[in-house]
């Protein structure tokens, strides 16, 4: 098997269970995936990315806040991280068969993060089982792989817009809704929290994955990391960061002080009146 074709299969698979079976064997026959670095490869059929019949997919503005306090809104959050982490697996996997001529060490980073999506969804499955529901079951929105959409021709974008700005978003996220749980006495809340824990620990990993092949791009291309961001920003329409911003797991995570104080800065701009 060579990885980035059979990357993009796994990519393909509409159903979910396949695609996590497609990529925990990835995962496993790693050591012994050929590796074509410089094929350009094409969507032929563009059936990229496979998905299930359901959730629906709906306008962010028109998913329902979730709350913690009754158990189909406990349900409902829980089935919107699972979604995160089934787009996570599509954009991991198409960072690898889109993007031609990239050192071995960036293919084998994403497969990586494909492996631990996949594994943080068939945690949430399972606990959406024990609660009576499934993947599917509550309307979801498309935001992550909108942008997946938008940086298809750019690499570097790619880095700065998916894994540093929407997956880093996940790293100021979790710990408010791990705050949330604990105003919950449902045995489900407290299932929920360490898997959430599972999942902040690898995000710093794959926000860490993002930050390294974008400082590297930029290197390549002789752009300032910190001075290129906001072009791109800006370029792409990407959303706006609000704090709080979980700052220990950003700095492990690979950004520096001055990406961060940027954005505090941006909040502090748009909050000033002209």
């Amino acid at each position: 098997m060579e990885l980035r074709e059979a990357a993009y299969r796994a990519l393909c698979e509409t159903q979910a269970a396949e695609k996590v079976q497609a990529v925990q064997q990835l995962w496993a026959l790693r050591e012994t995936l050929a590796l074509h670095t410089q094929q350009p490869l094409q969507d032929p059929s563009h059936r990229a990315p496979g998905r299930p019949a359901k959730p629906e997919l709906r306008n962010p503005q028109q998913v329902p806040q979730r709350s913690v306090h009754t158990d189909t809104g406990l349900a409902a959050l829980v089935h919107s991280v699972c979604h995160i982490e089934f787009n996570a697996i599509n954009l991991a996997l198409d960072a690898i068969w889109r993007f031609a001529g990239l050192p071995p060490a960036y293919y084998q980073d994403w497969l990586r993060v494909a492996y631990e999506e996949s594994t943080h969804f068939g945690l949430l499955q399972t606990l959406l089982g024990t609660m009576g529901h499934a993947y599917g079951d509550f309307a979801a929105h498309d935001g992550l792989w909108s942008m997946c959409e938008k940086t298809a021709d750019d690499v570097l974008a790619r880095m700065a817009l998916v894994p540093r700005t929407l997956e880093a978003r996940g790293l100021d996220a979790t710990p408010l809704i791990q705050a949330k749980l604990l105003l919950s006495s449902s045995p489900h809340a407290t299932a929920f929290q360490p898997i959430l824990d599972t999942i902040l620990r690898d995000e710093v990993g794959h926000v860490a994955i993002g930050n390294h092949w974008f400082r590297y791009l930029c290197a390549a291309q002789g752009l300032d990391p910190l001075s290129h961001y906001p072009v791109l920003v800006q370029r792409h329409a990407a959303p706006r960061l609000k704090p709080p911003f979980n700052t220990s797991a950003r700095l492990q995570a690979g950004f520096t002080p001055d990406e961060i104080d940027w954005l505090l800065a941006q909040r502090l701009t748009e909050a000033t009146p002209s």
